[in-house]
């Protein structure tokens, strides 16, 4: 008898218990689904319905995410969530793995498979390259000490701040439809269940960390991220919606800091969730790419 839905696994990186969920059909080969910024595993759920019959799906949740421990110093930088994704696949023996990330998760992965190209067999970033050159330009004009100060006074504030509490599930739920006008209700309703948390007082609030809100300064340089992105070898798609706020690369021109293995795809009617937005269209090609 098939499983309805996944197992809750969970793997130590960092001293932290880190949460995936596993859709099983272990013999098959190796599939990571990973999401984005205050996100949580199960937005895959969709894709890994589709997709489990053929792959291993291991969708995990980022530290601070989802149903992941939450560090201790309430700092989350790309280098910790790139070491966790090196540990979950070296800790199951995944490689050579392929990989659908988004945002965040795109970013991070990417980075990944340029440090370890022999270890990603392909990789799918849907809007997974950071802040555009335009972005950059202008974040460059502020001196980098006044950064590190931004972000004490962001720690300050995450710290003093308390977790946004919801009378309602359905408070929740109208909350996440707002920040997301290209859900439908049904897809909200899913996103919020396993996305918040209901509190002793009855409350609900979501899972996410808050100290992610205040984004460390301390990262690689352009150039070195461009670097990275230039070690990627294996067939690479990298996948924009024309209605999102993210920059597509081949009009911004980072494409050029990538290979002849990858290739960009855009989709109108969809905004930065172009799984969600164009879920069929997006299963489609994303099966046609990595199989």
């Amino acid at each position: 008898m098939d499983l309805i839905g996944p197992t809750s696994q969970s793997f130590i990186s960092q001293r932290t218990k880190l949460h995936y969920a596993d859709w099983g059909n272990e013999g098959a080969p190796p599939l990571i689904l990973q999401h984005g910024g205050r996100d949580h595993c199960r937005s895959w759920d969709w894709v890994a319905e589709e997709l489990r019959k053929d792959w291993h799906v291991i969708c995990p949740d980022l530290r601070g995410h989802g149903d992941s421990e939450w560090t201790n110093t309430g700092v989350y930088t790309v280098s910790s969530y790139v070491y966790d994704l090196a540990q979950l696949i070296h800790q199951l023996e995944l490689a050579p793995v392929t990989i659908v990330a988004h945002s965040l998760g795109g970013n991070v992965s990417l980075r990944y498979a340029g440090m370890y190209p022999e270890k990603v067999r392909k990789i799918v970033a849907i809007e997974g390259l950071g802040p555009s050159p335009r972005v950059q330009e202008k974040m460059a004009a502020t001196p980098w000490y006044d950064h590190r100060k931004q972000w004490i006074d962001k720690k300050r504030e995450a710290s003093a701040r308390q977790v946004r509490r919801y009378a309602s599930f359905a408070e929740a739920l109208d909350r996440m439809h707002e920040a997301n006008s290209y859900l439908s209700r049904a897809q909200a309703e899913h996103l919020t269940r396993h996305g918040a948390i209901r509190n002793e007082d009855g409350t609900w609030s979501w899972k996410f960390d808050p100290h992610l809100h205040a984004w460390p300064p301390d990262d690689i340089t352009m150039d070195q991220l461009e670097e990275l992105w230039g070690r990627i070898t294996c067939p690479a798609l990298m996948i924009y919606g024309n209605d999102s706020w993210a920059s597509n690369p081949e009009k911004d021109g980072r494409i050029a800091h990538f290979g002849d293995n990858v290739k960009v795809s855009a989709y109108d009617r969809a905004g930065h969730w172009v799984h969600h937005d164009r879920f069929d269209d997006f299963v489609a090609e994303v099966r046609g790419f990595i199989g």
